[in-house]
């Protein structure tokens, strides 16, 4: 691989190793009467949270856990959330975020393979997802003695909420176990811990059923959040407004770290709902903000949105350019950077400046955390491309994973031994360091030989006026071998038709790229969205393979 072609600075040690109490300490200590989340179940000052954090801590190893094991969360947003995942990381536990929307045979795998010895979970969850139920047939022992025989390591289960098995415990009664536990003890094990310990294995947000558990150390993920924090310029007034769901590492990281190294107050909820997140942000005078294309899209169409008086000025987004001018625009965040990553790399690998000018951070250009290199990468000779030519990104540093859990073989083949992970994702970079993704390059396709990445025509229907959301996907042609095909949202009240649309691409881009087929849908609800409110390329793919192949037949 061409050293001239990296981008970045030499390699260096995370800028922020931890461990994580450290950090909380020092947070704690600084901003100790600041609000340091605000969430449905409540509001914590920083003083609050470090006791709530304690006490947490203490009843963790009451139950018996130690260093080095794992426990696992299956709540929607919260401050308990954050109190778990504070509390075990700095004793030494390892964090397994379990997604609210896992189904039974999700749940019960992630349960088994990544070696869950307690798990804490609300009896249901937004009031129609019984979780209790869907544990209960995943190992029937929840209503006799733990351990059972489906999931032997699984030894104690916390349950908040009304309905409590026989086996687990209320969350009463697991404050409790931590009255055996003295503060000496606590400062024992807490100062056992280490920068290089694990701090969370995230699942991977993929479309199978046995999803990979990305490894985390406490020095990958602070560091990650410090190097955010400096590029979105955060200040410990700032009030963060941030959904992302604390079961990805959006949440994990690139929110609750955000906010706890900046010293700044987090506003979260535990789903995602466009007037609602316009209102708290509002009402709760937010500055910072996240989310992707869809979820700003959701509250730029909202009808709402031109009546509230925000006082946003920053933040974060994976948006695409058009959508970040809206951004910066509409709802007034001007400082709002552009990022881009992926689970297996902290998460964030590039995030532009809140300096830079708005038309780079609005396409997407940033560079490298520092200490960090990334290399765009030809993905069939593996030869380094010269700046304009995509290819696939790859990274490393202090902020790439340790591998996959349990899965050498998948970690193998997305880690070099010299210690470049292959990101399976497109960018490109310029003759001034920078890099700009393009997209997955599993969601690429070939029209007549040639690549089309989605991103390239939705961000072309993105600019037309009575388009709200665009999503373009590649479908099989007999001719040219695939063809792109299009999902279009409009704005509220707004009217166009199918060959407008065709059209207006046509006249912006290479004929190659204009959609063959276009259909209008009101969401992507039932096609499919993630918990982190992505799109799933994958069953979009199937349901337009299904529909457009119905309008051949009738043809």
């Amino acid at each position: 691989m061409s050293t001239s072609a990296i981008i970045g600075s030499p390699l260096t040690a995370s800028p922020l190793p931890g461990p994580l109490f450290k950090v909380l300490e020092d947070t704690c200590k600084r901003c100790a009467d600041r609000e340091a989340i605000v969430a449905e179940d409540g509001r914590l000052s920083y003083t609050a949270l470090k006791a709530h954090v304690d006490a947490a801590a203490k009843s963790m190893l009451g139950l018996g856990l130690q260093r080095g094991d794992h426990v696992g969360i299956l709540l929607g947003n919260s401050a308990k959330w954050a109190v778990l995942y504070y509390a075990a990381a700095s004793i030494g536990l390892v964090t397994v975020p379990l997604n609210t929307r896992f189904k039974m045979e999700e749940l019960g795998y992630a349960l088994k393979h990544e070696d869950i010895k307690a798990l804490f979970t609300t009896d249901s969850f937004l009031g129609k997802i019984d979780f209790v139920g869907m544990l209960r047939r995943i190992e029937p022992a929840i209503d006799k003695s733990l351990p059972g025989q489906k999931l032997p390591d699984l030894r104690n289960l916390v349950v908040v909420g009304n309905t409590v098995p026989a086996a687990a415990m209320s969350w009463s009664a697991f404050a409790s176990r931590g009255g055996v536990i003295s503060d000496q003890q606590l400062g024992r094990v807490r100062a056992a811990v280490m920068p290089d310990d694990l701090m969370l294995i995230q699942f991977t947000s993929g479309t199978t059923a046995n999803p990979k558990g990305v490894m985390l150390p406490h020095s990958a993920m602070l560091g990650n959040a410090a190097s955010v924090c400096r590029r979105m310029g955060v200040k410990g007034t700032d009030r963060y407004y941030s959904p992302r769901p604390f079961s990805h590492v959006a949440g994990t990281t690139m929110s609750l770290l955000v906010s706890l190294v900046g010293g700044c107050t987090l506003i979260t909820a535990s789903r995602f709902d466009a007037a609602e997140a316009l209102r708290t942000m509002e009402t709760e005078a937010c500055t910072l903000t996240s989310g992707n294309d869809t979820m700003f899209l959701m509250m730029l169409d909202d009808p709402t949105a031109s009546q509230r008086e925000l006082v946003l000025r920053g933040g974060w987004a994976a948006a695409g350019e058009e959508v970040m001018m809206r951004v910066m625009e509409e709802l007034g965040a001007y400082e709002i950077c552009n990022a881009y990553g992926l689970s297996e790399a902290g998460p964030n690998v590039i995030l532009s400046d809140r300096t830079d000018p708005p038309e780079l951070r609005a396409a997407g250009w940033g560079r490298p955390h520092w200490g960090m290199q990334c290399v765009v990468v030809d993905p069939e000779t593996g030869d380094a491309c010269e700046d304009g030519i995509p290819g696939e990104i790859c990274v490393r540093g202090w902020s790439v994973m340790k591998g996959y859990y349990k899965r050498q073989e998948e970690t193998d083949a997305a880690l070099e031994a010299n210690g470049w992970l292959h990101t399976g994702d497109l960018g490109q970079t310029d003759i001034k360091g920078r890099l700009q993704f393009l997209g997955r390059l599993k969601d690429m396709f070939r029209v007549g030989g040639e690549n089309v990445a989605p991103l390239e025509v939705e961000a072309v229907l993105l600019q037309h006026p009575a388009v709200a959301m665009a999503q373009v996907v590649g479908i099989p042609d007999e001719r040219l071998g695939e063809v792109p095909a299009a999902f279009i949202v409009l704005r509220r009240g707004q009217k166009v038709d199918k060959d407008s649309l065709i059209d207006f691409c046509a006249d912006r881009c290479a004929n190659y790229k204009v959609p063959r087929h276009l259909a209008f849908v009101e969401n992507f609800d039932k096609i499919g969205m993630t918990e982190s409110n992505k799109i799933q390329k994958n069953r979009l793919r199937d349901h337009a393979i299904q529909l457009f192949s119905k309008d051949k037949e009738k043809a």
